[in-house]
């Protein structure tokens, strides 16, 4: 089996649903000859050309409302958003015709639009370019939220939301796209709503979100060495959520933690501690935790842009804490 980077993974996927269905075209800011600002479309416009590749000029709700009548249409739109921040900008097109149209046509009209940009802290990018947002969207009935952590989840969902009839948000994190692991040759997909197991372990559950599946990765192999066993759980897609699965963790484990670079308030941590308490309040031994980034804008400043988002040391004494209770 042959190692990918995450970007490479998910072009490979893009590129081969290109050649099964000509319905499926880019649009997006540089995703034509210069092949993406993330290398997204590389390769891809010398075999597609300019009709599938769109350039477009810097008006996010202009596009987003042309792919939104395009898909109704019955093409597959794919919008590279380059930094998911620039998303904002069509919000309205968004929550009222993308995210609504299956429901207010009674199921007549298809939404298969997907949409695809970085998010998260890394790299000095600021305020303006590293935003998440999934809490946001997930709110939104209608969305499937989809956020991979690796070159092997990236192109199996990829490839699930371009065969799809729902509006999927895409999100790739910036400190994730050159990241290898073992992605093979032959076809697969992978359902949305189904987590993943990445480390088993009985002593605690963590759940984490996007970049902080490795660091908390991390975390357990370092109290690995004396003996503590954490379970860790990838969600991969948030919209659905498989709560099922971090239920079945915390019966086996008892605790619960979830680690999560977005902000506490109205996050994803705080809507799976209420399932969690809901669903499974009789499985628990403490009190849920949530490790977030601090709720404050991104700084622009390497070090105090480190200092934001939760690193494995912080993540390490979160899990003590919570097997301390």
């Amino acid at each position: 089996m042959r190692e990918l980077t995450f970007t490479a993974a998910a072009r490979e996927a893009l590129a081969e649903e290109m050649a099964r269905d000509p319905s499926i075209f880019v649009v997006g800011e540089g995703v034509g000859a210069r092949g993406g600002n993330f290398n997204t479309t590389t390769g891809l416009y010398e075999l597609y050309g300019p009709m599938r590749l769109r350039d477009t000029p810097i008006v996010e709700r202009g596009f987003i409302g042309m792919c939104t009548g395009a898909a109704m249409t019955g093409t597959r739109p794919v919008v590279d958003f380059m930094f998911v921040d620039f998303i904002l900008d069509a919000m309205g097109e968004l929550i009222n015709q993308v995210a609504k149209i299956q429901y207010m046509s009674s199921g007549r009209l298809k939404m298969p639009l997907v949409l695809r940009g970085s998010i998260g802290i890394s790299g000095a990018s600021a305020t303006h370019h590293s935003g998440s947002y999934f809490p946001m969207f997930v709110n939104i009935p209608g969305f499937r939220v989809v956020v991979p952590t690796n070159a092997y989840d990236a192109k199996g969902l990829f490839k699930t939301a371009l065969r799809g009839d729902d509006p999927v948000i895409f999100l790739e994190h910036k400190a994730l796209l050159n990241a290898k692991a073992q992605v093979p040759e032959e076809e697969y997909f992978i359902p949305f709503g189904q987590a993943a197991i990445v480390r088993e372990g009985t002593q605690a559950t963590a759940v984490a979100v996007g970049s902080m599946v490795r660091r908390t990765l991390e975390a357990c192999e370092a109290l690995a060495g004396e003996g503590i066993s954490i379970e860790v759980i990838d969600p991969r897609t948030l919209a659905p959520l498989d709560i099922a699965t971090i239920l079945q963790s915390v019966h086996k484990t008892g605790r619960l933690l979830i680690v999560d670079e977005t902000f506490a308030p109205c996050g994803i941590g705080a809507e799976i501690a209420a399932q969690v308490a809901a669903h499974g309040f009789d499985d628990l031994d403490a009190p849920i935790q949530r490790l977030n980034g601090v709720y404050t804008p991104t700084p622009y400043s390497p070090p105090l842009e480190a200092a934001v988002v939760p690193n494995t040391t912080q993540i390490v004494q979160a899990i003590r804490d919570l097997l301390a209770e």
